[in-house]
């Protein structure tokens, strides 16, 4: 029996595109505070001494971005699990895909969160600097927070795939307005250059990426307002996609 919630199924599609929703929309104000404000506020490309600094003057700042990346991590899994239930009927295969991606970038944002917590353990611990002295401990910090930093920037190929089958199955459940689809494979173009040209050409990665991010922000943006505020568009019963098998 289906438990019911204002007359709405918990498993109709309305309510699971909300749901979804919800978890994407925490996926974004902890993936941005973490990413957004945490990282930038602490790293410092390249100089060690103010890497330390930084990370020894914030250090409850340090903590909290490791535990926003943490669950930041979790929701994005739940919010693709909960898309997986939404769009499985379109193409199984395609929705599992989707699952699996958005898992192995998790699992990368996971394991970055240890080096960012390692990277406060070596700032904070006055044994490292017996042992290593001022300058190796401070170099030892920079190097933690940049294994987290390009791992994140690794994480991006799995960010931008996952929109792919996304996209493509918002495209063909008819659930989404087909151009939602249509930017959400766009966005992962994008992403993908983005990351290609961060580790092959940096220089001009810094001069291209304030305007590559722009269609990847309108795709997910969009998907999480209308997970939010819509659902999900009503499909005429002749034209439905059949649940598969």
């Amino acid at each position: 029996m289906n438990t019911e919630i204002n007359g709405e199924s918990m498993s109709s599609p309305r309510r699971l595109a909300r749901i979804a929703g919800v978890y994407y929309l925490l996926v974004g104000i902890f993936g941005g505070f973490a990413e957004g404000f945490v990282d930038p506020k602490i790293y410092v490309a390249g100089n060690a001494a103010a890497t330390a600094k930084n990370v020894l003057a914030n250090a409850r700042l340090v903590r909290m971005g490791v535990v926003a990346h943490l669950v930041d991590a979790v929701f994005f899994v739940l919010t693709a699990v909960a898309l997986y239930l939404l769009l499985k009927h379109v193409h199984k295969n395609a929705a599992g895909v989707m699952v699996l991606l958005v898992s192995l970038a998790a699992g990368i944002i996971s394991l970055n969160a240890v080096f960012q917590f390692e990277g406060l353990q070596v700032a904070t611990d006055s044994t490292y600097a017996a042992a290593f002295g001022p300058v190796g401990s401070n170099a030892l910090v920079l190097l933690m927070l940049d294994i987290q930093h390009y791992g994140t920037l690794s994480a991006q190929v799995f960010f931008g795939l996952w929109l792919a089958p996304l996209g493509y199955l918002a495209y063909k459940s008819g659930l989404f307005p087909k151009a939602l689809g249509v930017v959400l494979v766009a966005a992962t173009v994008c992403y993908l250059v983005d990351l290609l040209a961060a580790f092959l050409v940096p220089d001009f990665a810094n001069q291209i990426h304030s305007f590559i991010v722009i269609v990847p922000a309108i795709a997910e943006v969009w998907m999480v307002l209308y997970l939010l505020v819509v659902g999900v568009k009503t499909v005429k019963s002749d034209k439905r996609i059949p649940a598969a098998a």
